[in-house]
């Protein structure tokens, strides 16, 4: 079975192409169940008109995909909470000053 540490680490090879920051860190995943044939993965985008969503959906499901015994990836896409960027975010993208 996988586990949510497994899944994290892919996550974090999932860069959002406008940001150049991977998704976990961006803060874009809200929730993860891991399962031996079929995780969940709950999250978010930067903005609900993203134009790189599919792409990152996409990814996510390519990166947990992979992983071992994975069969199907079930990605939960809300915008509710809408996604804030955290300080360490904005630090990162020169948002404070």
């Amino acid at each position: 079975m996988i586990t949510h540490e497994q899944m994290v680490e892919a996550l974090k090879k999932v860069v959002d192409p406008e940001l150049g920051i991977d998704i976990w860190s961006l803060g874009l995943i809200y929730a993860l169940i891991p399962d031996a044939e079929k995780p969940k993965v709950r999250m978010t985008l930067t903005s609900p008109m993203c134009p790189y969503g599919p792409q990152v959906i996409a990814d996510v499901k390519e990166k947990i995909g992979a992983l071992k015994g994975v069969k199907e990836v079930d990605v939960e896409l809300t915008f509710d909470p809408p996604w804030e960027p955290s300080e360490d975010v904005k630090l990162l993208l020169g948002m404070v000053m």
